[in-house]
């Protein structure tokens, strides 16, 4: 083991000043990078109280494939600053004093139908010992258990965003073997925990009645109008009229971008809605959506578009006139995507969305993406519990799916919401001094 492995997993067991200092060593390293990810994942996932968090579920891990996700978007410095804060805030949730909680669960059969009846039982401890039996753990294993959880909106279906969450960690990552079963075993002990909340799903599955065929994958056909008057359902009606609407829709064939592009603009317009103290939670409808979305080329489950409209709805709707709107800088920059992204870390949201509108006209949707992930990176991790760079890559998975005014909308709201949300960046600045040394 080399002295910067060894400076490292000490940090990551009871972390210090020197954090930042050990990660840069370890960086410098060949891999350095997703080493020093994978030490994070390995040593880090059965300390962590993760029971004392429940219904939620603390960030750190679910924003470093956030931050993976992002890593195209970013130029080096800024990528390796956001997964430096990323990796400090997940080594510093609450952990379980003493050997108990996750670390005392011993190594089972292996046995899927086991982790089933756990999951069926709420026994969150046999789960994640059941998956520690499994040989070598693979993008399919995640698969099945988010196929398992996604009936469970519980803490707004972070079940079943965890289990995506992992298994694209899982490939981003390269994990390996004993890095790929902690990672499972705890989705799995996740899936297996209460509450369990299916009542969105048994209520879309009544109105389907015994017909509940896969909807397949279709790029949106419907023109601006009639996806702005299903987001307009998804927003206004009460949850019994929502769900009759949209699964009437679902049974005269609208097609699966059609009902994607009403979802996203219906929670782009909650987004914009949201008070400053709501933009995080508010922001984990696109993380849903996001994960829902993940898996419709192999066919979307009627029940679970139902699900993410019900969710959608659940967020409070403004009146349209006190609503936040573009408006002009007293000065429009010569350069927008610098002029948009001071606006966004001054906090002023109406002129940062019509920058973002200018960017969008002159450069179009990645330009704008860029300008976003790289806000996002400037704002440290533990302050707004990873939200900022879990909504921009939400809005990165989501964008090549949507029509060009649905792509719009999701910009615009994502836009309003870092500037609308920003915090610290001390650790940020830490980080970077630590990078350049």
């Amino acid at each position: 083991m080399s002295d910067s492995e060894a400076a490292w997993k000490a940090e990551l067991e009871e972390p210090t000043g020197a954090f930042f200092k050990a990660f840069a060593a370890r960086l410098a390293e060949s891999d350095g990078l997703r080493d020093a990810a994978r030490e994070a994942v390995r040593i880090l996932i059965p300390r962590i109280d993760w029971e004392a968090y429940l219904p939620h579920v603390p960030h750190g891990l679910m924003g470093l494939r956030a931050v993976f996700r992002l890593r195209p978007l970013l130029p080096e410095p800024s990528f390796h600053r956001i997964a430096a804060t990323q990796l400090h805030a997940f080594a510093h949730e609450g952990r379980r004093p003493g050997s108990g909680g996750l670390k005392a669960i011993g190594k089972g059969s292996g046995s899927w139908q086991n982790v089933r009846v756990a999951i069926l039982k709420h026994r969150p401890s046999l789960a994640f010992g059941e998956i520690l039996g499994i040989e070598s753990p693979t993008p399919a294993d995640f698969r099945t258990l988010g196929e398992l959880v996604q009936s469970d909106m519980a803490n707004v279906g972070h079940k079943a965003v965890m289990a995506h969450q992992l298994e694209d960690l899982f490939e981003l990552m390269e994990a390996p073997k004993a890095t790929g079963k902690r990672m499972l075993a705890l989705g799995a002990w996740l899936a297996a925990t209460e509450p369990v909340d299916t009542f969105w799903h048994q209520r879309a599955a009544k109105r389907l009645g015994e017909s509940c065929a896969r909807i397949p994958w279709l790029p949106a056909a419907l023109g601006p109008e009639a996806h702005l008057e299903g987001a307009r359902e998804i927003c206004d009606l009460g949850l019994v009229e929502l769900l009759d609407r949209f699964m009437a829709r679902v049974r005269q064939g609208t097609g699966s971008g059609d009902l994607l592009a009403m979802l996203v603009l219906a929670a782009a317009e909650k987004q914009l809605d949201a008070r400053r103290d709501l933009e995080g939670k508010t922001a984990c409808t696109f993380v849903y959506l996001a994960t829902h979305a993940a898996r419709q080329a192999e066919g979307g489950d009627p029940r679970l578009y139902a699900q993410a409209a019900a969710l959608v709805n659940l967020f409070p709707t403004d009146d349209a006139e006190g609503r936040v709107a573009p408006k002009a800088p007293k000065s429009v920059p010569t350069d927008v995507t610098t002029g948009l992204l001071d606006a966004i870390l001054d906090s002023e949201p109406p002129q940062a969305m019509f920058l973002a509108q200018l960017l969008l006209q002159e450069q179009g949707t990645e330009a704008l993406l860029r300008v976003l992930a790289e806000a996002a990176s400037q704002n440290d991790p533990a302050f707004n519990y990873s939200h900022h760079l879990l909504s921009v890559a939400a809005a990165a998975d989501l964008l090549p799916l949507l029509p060009g005014h649905a792509q719009s909308a999701l910009l615009l709201a994502v836009t309003k919401s870092l500037a609308n949300s920003q915090g610290s960046a001390d650790l940020g600045r830490l980080a970077e001094r630590a990078l350049k040394s």
